[in-house]
């Protein structure tokens, strides 16, 4: 490594020897997840009764009551891909008849809750959505809507564009988490804590937002709204390689230094000093007549987590107290019923100070409860069995990126999934001692990834760090619970604004 790659690394707040690990991971790639079967309902996956539902729901909110609970919402990610069609489309000659998305959303386009937005920029420039329909001017339209000259939506983040329309105001994605976090993340000081990851070119304009939402509601339900922001730490940002693994360096002599992908946001979620934090994308949000299921399972996820937590805390103590067999035993059931591990086969050989100090182990870990919801096609992980380097078996969320589908044996596992994240995620990040875990101790760091970009017409190579909630959380306890489908809504490009879920 030369010097001046040393002073570049060092500039951008990076250790050396980070990047020559991730200069050997270039080389070496990285090994697949070794997973032994599909978490499936009665087999790693949870379903709540009706009964467990209102338990909750009668229990939670005097369980949180004194608690410190943080919603965290990653929301860094531009909208641009949003628009790929409409941006195609405008790059084209205009004839609408060879685009279905396109002719879908000026057919549609009075249901879109920016509507009356982009009419007075049109207006603005001396025409009008009538007038531009009219005259079939559906460039002029979707220029208006995506260009810094009208309403900017091309470079706007999802959190800042208007999602939802109501009778009397229209609501972005900020708006109706800060309405979701009332409904079920109100804690310590009556207080609802927000927590946003944003890019540093949008932080101002989240801030503008936000202080036109947060008076108005807190007068409305009474409470108080702590926001607070952080941005994905260059110092995380991995270095990017030639397609022979040689550092990539740009025209200008710099060497390319790329986002790491949301595993990156591992170190934001550290910074976070909080007894609960619920984690759910800025993008996943419903209007307020859909919002009663996400609701009670969000409630009944999080009760779940501070009963188990309650357990693992009790559990520990009493290892700390004694190693004998009843203690070991109540740290087995624990570990084993409500924490969804699985014993190595070479548990049974152990003595009891050994299997209490194996159990104080694997228990004292971070929590996590995982919404799951039912596989319908859609991308994203997946809950599956995955064996530890000791023997014992865990429950991991996994990419398809991370499966070796060369071997039919894993691709027979993939297949036979049943369910997949949405990323509805609770966490408990503090010990048994009330001291804050240090998360990066937790990851695998062999589950990152390695994709082929380009830049400047050139081909090179990218490392994403282990995802947030895959390998970076590889080492907490995890229990999956199935979440209906009405409670993953996600908004992938601006036509799914249409559908139903997404209409008032």
């Amino acid at each position: 490594m030369n010097q001046e790659l040393e002073k570049q690394i060092t500039a951008q707040g990076m250790s050396l020897e980070n990047v020559k690990e991730q200069l050997k991971n270039f080389r070496e790639g990285f090994p697949f997840l070794p997973i032994v079967e599909a978490a499936t309902i009665g087999n790693g996956i949870k379903v709540f009764s009706d009964t467990e539902i209102k338990y909750y729901q009668d229990t939670y909110p005097s369980k949180i009551a004194k608690k410190k609970i943080v919603k965290f919402v990653p929301a860094s990610g531009a909208a641009s891909r949003m628009f790929k069609d409409l941006f195609s489309f405008l790059e084209g000659d205009g004839d609408i008849s060879k685009s279905a998305f396109v002719q879908k959303f000026i057919q549609q386009i009075d249901r879109f809750a920016f509507y009356d937005d982009l009419d007075a920029s049109l207006q603005k420039a001396g025409s009008s959505l009538a007038k531009a329909l009219g005259n079939k001017q559906y460039q002029l339209i979707i220029k208006h809507l995506l260009s810094e000259e009208g309403l900017g939506y091309g470079q706007l983040p999802k959190g800042l564009l208007k999602f939802h329309h109501y009778a009397d105001h229209d609501r972005t994605p900020t708006y109706e988490h800060f309405v979701e976090g009332y409904l079920y993340a109100l804690g310590a000081g009556k207080t609802v804590r927000l927590h946003f990851t944003v890019s540093p070119e949008h932080e101002e304009k989240f801030k503008a937002e936000v202080a036109s939402i947060q008076p108005k509601l807190e007068r409305e339900f009474d409470v108080k709204f702590d926001v607070s922001y952080s941005q994905q730490k260059k110092s995380t940002d991995t270095i990017a390689v030639n397609m022979d693994n040689t550092p990539f360096v740009d025209e200008d002599g710099s060497v390319l230094f790329r986002p790491a992908g949301h595993g990156a946001l591992l170190e934001n979620l550290n910074d976070i000093d909080a007894d609960i934090i619920f984690i759910k994308n800025i993008d996943n949000v419903v209007p307020d007549r859909l919002k009663p299921t996400t609701k009670d399972y969000k409630i009944a996820i999080g009760g779940l987590l501070l009963d188990v937590q309650e357990k693992v805390f009790g559990a520990l103590k009493r290892l700390d107290a004694s190693k004998d067999e009843s203690a070991v035993k109540l740290a087995e059931e624990v570990f084993t019923k409500d924490c969804s591990g699985k014993l190595p086969e070479s548990y049974q050989k152990m003595s009891w100070d050994e299997k209490a100090c194996f159990l104080h182990g694997k228990l004292n870990r971070p929590l996590r409860v995982c919404g799951m919801v039912k596989n319908t096609g859609e991308p994203g992980g997946g809950p599956f069995w995955v064996k530890e380097d000791d023997g014992s078996l865990s429950l991991q969320i996994a990419e398809t990126a991370q499966i070796d589908l060369s071997d039919p044996k894993q691709k027979q596992i993939l297949q036979s999934s049943t369910h997949f994240n949405p990323v509805d995620l609770v966490c408990a990040t503090k010990d048994y001692k009330g001291q804050k875990f240090d998360l990066l101790k937790f990851r695998d760091m062999r589950t990152g990834f390695i994709t082929e970009k380009s830049k400047s017409g050139r081909a090179l190579k990218a490392l994403e760090l282990p995802g947030l909630w895959n390998g970076s959380m590889a080492g907490w306890n995890t229990i999956f619970v199935e979440v209906p489908l009405i409670t993953f809504n996600p908004v992938k490009t601006v036509n799914d604004l249409l559908r139903d879920e997404h209409q008032n």
